[in-house]
């Protein structure tokens, strides 16, 4: 049988962000999949960045409080919020974060709510310093199990154009020019 090279290699597939030329202005992308906040993820968080408020770690003193519990840490609630968008967005893709705006927290987050994002693109456009690369804003949302926005913010980031991006950050396997089975013999 001779050797067929598109059937004798599987094909590499990478999970990667999109490229500042592939995302499209005015769409929003939903992220999946939620996540859902335990009590452990909030301690965890909180004391992590040195965050002692006692209402986020202490349960009897929240409950006295106008919420009648603990409210997970807001810096939990918008990193999480980002991270929800890496996969899809900004996996390897990106240059840098250059700033966050207006972040809002119009509804308070609950150990046991779980999470859900969504991120329009409101603007990109190519650096006028950094050739091959560009600046996208980004509207991220978050909204808990009953749709109720919980967190909101606009985020500018450096992303690559697709042709300018650096290539050879991943080990190299045998698709990448050697012949496993030849490796092997």
């Amino acid at each position: 049988m001779p050797d067929d090279p598109i059937s004798s290699h599987p094909a590499r597939i990478e999970q990667r962000g999109l490229y500042l030329d592939e995302m499209q202005l005015g769409a929003t992308y939903y992220h999946a999949p939620g996540r859902t906040i335990t009590e452990a993820d909030n301690t965890l968080f909180t004391t992590m960045t040195m965050n002692t408020q006692s209402l986020h770690l202490d349960a009897h003193w929240s409950s006295a409080q106008p919420f009648g519990q603990p409210l997970v840490n807001s810096m939990m609630t918008l990193s999480t919020l980002v991270g929800l968008s890496v996969g899809q967005l900004t996996q390897g893709t990106i240059v840098a974060n250059l700033g966050f705006e207006a972040v809002d927290f119009p509804a308070p987050v609950f150990i046991g709510d779980t999470l859900y994002a969504e991120t329009l693109i409101e603007e990109k456009r190519d650096s006028k310093s950094r050739p091959g690369q560009g600046i996208v804003t980004f509207v991220h949302t978050m909204r808990n199990q009953e749709a109720t926005v919980v967190a909101r913010c606009t985020r500018k980031t450096l992303m690559w154009h697709s042709a300018h991006a650096p290539r050879g950050n991943r080990p190299a396997g045998p698709e990448a020019g050697t012949d496993q089975s030849e490796a092997d013999a």
